[in-house]
């Protein structure tokens, strides 16, 4: 039924054929809800007042039960067109990201628990008080730049993660039909480094000696200690070490069931296997449990780690600095580039290119010595290498 009513269900709705003119189907049960239908066959959810229509969302992305649920709430909260036919007001950002909304339902439930707890930090900290009262259309690019601005003096890397949240959001406004374009859409993240430090063979000699040195004072350290061998050994990230479980042990490789990138086999040497054979079982799950309550695994802090590197002279260095040694030694010794990313867990080689420069350095330094042989086998000099 053209410009009428009729009880709107996804069926009811999937069954609208397109006119040569665009039509509104408003709701028996909700009044205020239509569906528009375009001439090109699109439909979308609109909530209709005196003040005229606001766009809910395409209905391929909302179901009928919902933008009814929707369409009363808006009424319920208030907002609604003027007497005056002025335009209707958009939902505040708060009501809009509040864990009631179907959309942010669904989108935690595909989150990681690790990632989930990111996004929530991020909300509560910086995107709900420098946005949950405005309304959606009143968040423009110059706000959010100067947010962003102010945030990234101080932490860039975290201002990044918070953009991309918020991104992430209006995009889904966008969807929506709340707002009618993303203005966060091209602000440029901070640049970060590409690439961070790695440990030389003598440092990591000096990090060892201290570890050792540390446990000999405090034996209680030993578990943090040897996270932090772990670590360096296999190339791990910090959580699928500290929240090791004993299941994931087979034999001479981990089985780890919930890495960064999903479940994935890290191969273990041999100095690898016996620093998880020396942890003791005592009846939890973890293989470096809490002292305190043994069904959760260690603190990821590792504190132990401000020690051991101010005492290392490897201020520098951060926890995950180790797992670009492990990567970096791996290439040094002639490991291929895909089998390293293999051992890192990367998605794809091309993540793991940013370490082929280590490989280029030692490629450098011989092209050097062959260039040197031969210009001094030109000039008639003796190369002094021996060779006839």
């Amino acid at each position: 039924m053209a410009d009428g009513r009729m009880r709107l269900s996804d069926a009811n709705v999937a069954r609208l054929k397109p006119r040569d003119r665009e039509y509104t189907v408003r709701d028996i049960r909700v009044p205020a809800l239509g569906v528009r239908v375009r001439p090109g066959g699109s439909r979308s959810w609109v909530r209709c007042t005196g003040a005229g229509r606001v766009t809910l969302g395409p209905t391929a992305l909302k179901g009928a039960d919902e933008v009814r649920r929707e369409c009363l709430a808006l009424e319920a909260a208030g907002i609604s067109g003027n007497a005056d036919g002025a335009a209707e007001r958009a939902p505040t950002f708060r009501w809009f990201v509040s864990p009631e909304r179907p959309w942010r339902a669904a989108r935690r439930a595909r989150l990681k628990p690790t990632t989930r707890r990111i996004e929530d930090g991020v909300l509560d900290g910086q995107l709900l008080p420098a946005f949950g009262s405005l309304a959606l259309d009143r968040i423009g690019r110059a706000r959010i730049e100067r947010w962003f601005d102010a945030y990234g003096r101080t932490a860039p890397g975290g201002a990044n993660t918070a953009l991309a949240v918020l991104r992430a959001i209006l995009n889904r406004a966008v969807a929506h039909g709340r707002i009618p374009a993303n203005p966060a859409a091209g602000i440029r993240p901070n640049p970060r480094p590409r690439l961070t430090r790695f440990l030389s063979a003598e440092e990591i000699a000096r990090l060892h000696g201290v570890l050792d040195a540390v446990v000999e004072d405090r034996v209680e350290r030993r578990p943090q200690a040897d996270i932090i061998r772990l670590l360096l050994l296999t190339g791990c990230r910090r959580n699928e070490i500290v929240r090791l479980q004993w299941r994931e042990l087979d034999g001479d490789r981990l089985r780890l069931l919930d890495g960064k990138t999903g479940p994935r086999t890290v191969a273990l040497g041999g100095r690898a296997r016996a620093v998880i054979a020396r942890q003791s079982r005592t009846g939890s799950p973890f293989v470096f449990p809490s002292p305190r309550d043994p069904a959760r695994p260690l603190n990821s802090d590792l504190p132990l780690w401000r020690l051991v590197r101010r005492e290392a002279g490897l201020e520098d260095v951060r926890l995950h600095d180790l797992r670009h040694t492990f990567a970096s030694r791996a290439v040094l010794h002639g490991v291929p580039l895909p089998v390293v990313s293999q051992l890192l867990g990367h998605r794809s080689v091309s993540m793991t290119m940013r370490y082929a420069h280590v490989a280029d350095r030692d490629a450098e330094a011989a092209a050097e010595r062959v260039g040197l042989a031969l210009a001094a086998a030109m000039d008639g000099e003796p190369s002094g290498t021996g060779a006839p």
